[in-house]
């Protein structure tokens, strides 16, 4: 049996440095060490971890947060920020846990290791249309779920491409798939998640639907092939 893999986003060096150690000891692989989003979403990218353990305060202009609500594993945070503020937006992207630093080995591999019981399981998507609502500035708008075409992730917020137009609404894209992914929406990329129903062809980087072309991540493209009945 394989060893579960790991990714570290840490902005300190020796910190980071210290919890690969602990976690090599305890049977995981650790596939990378990152200090910024960036890096961290190409690691995902390249080597597909297990899960991930992150840090809310890292390098560049995205903090351990906002890099969660783009990812399609499980994931830890490991900060020392425990302030109301910090904890209400983490509850927002659903982490697995959550680890106040000094942490003890103990906390940090019983973590990870529930993390890991939390894997996505691949399903068949439902095609029932739903009439859904969102904010928009001072009002309440609605739309049923089969005229949305994409969602696309723009940092905390994310972007509705609907049949009529494009809307912003103050969730990740993550919150979002949570209600849309009963209704027949698919993960394609780390940003975009698309209707299923929508689907006019598939390329090999890319998705076309409804006029839109949708990139296609390699992470994502066995998720969304497994969904296809060929005939």
């Amino acid at each position: 049996m394989s060893k579960p893999s790991v990714l570290i986003v840490e902005d300190e060096p020796l910190i980071a440095d210290d919890i690969a150690e602990i976690l090599e000891k305890n049977g995981f692989t650790v596939v990378g060490i990152a200090d910024e989003a960036g890096d961290a979403l190409e690691i995902v990218e390249k080597y597909h971890p297990d899960v991930a353990l992150l840090d809310v305060n890292i390098e560049g202009d995205q903090d351990g947060i906002q890099l969660a609500g783009q990812l399609n594993i499980p994931f830890v945070f490991l900060t020392s920020y425990y302030d109301k503020q910090t904890l209400d937006r983490a509850a927002r992207v659903d982490p697995s846990g959550y680890i106040v630093k000094p942490f003890n080995e103990r906390d940090l591999i019983a973590n990870l290791s529930l993390a890991l019981q939390k894997q996505p399981t691949a399903a068949k998507p439902s095609r029932t249309p739903e009439k859904l609502f969102f904010r928009q500035d001072q009002e309440i708008l609605s739309v049923m779920s089969d005229e949305i075409i994409y969602a696309e992730a723009f940092d905390n917020y994310t972007y509705l491409f609907t049949k009529t137009g494009k809307f912003i609404i103050s969730h990740t894209l993550k919150s979002v798939e949570e209600n849309l992914t009963p209704l027949g929406f698919i993960r394609v990329h780390r940003s975009y998640l698309i209707n299923f129903k929508l689907i006019d062809s598939i390329s090999e980087n890319s998705v076309f639907l409804a006029g839109y072309k949708v990139q296609i991540s390699k992470s994502y493209r066995k998720s969304l092939m497994d969904q296809l009945t060929l005939i």
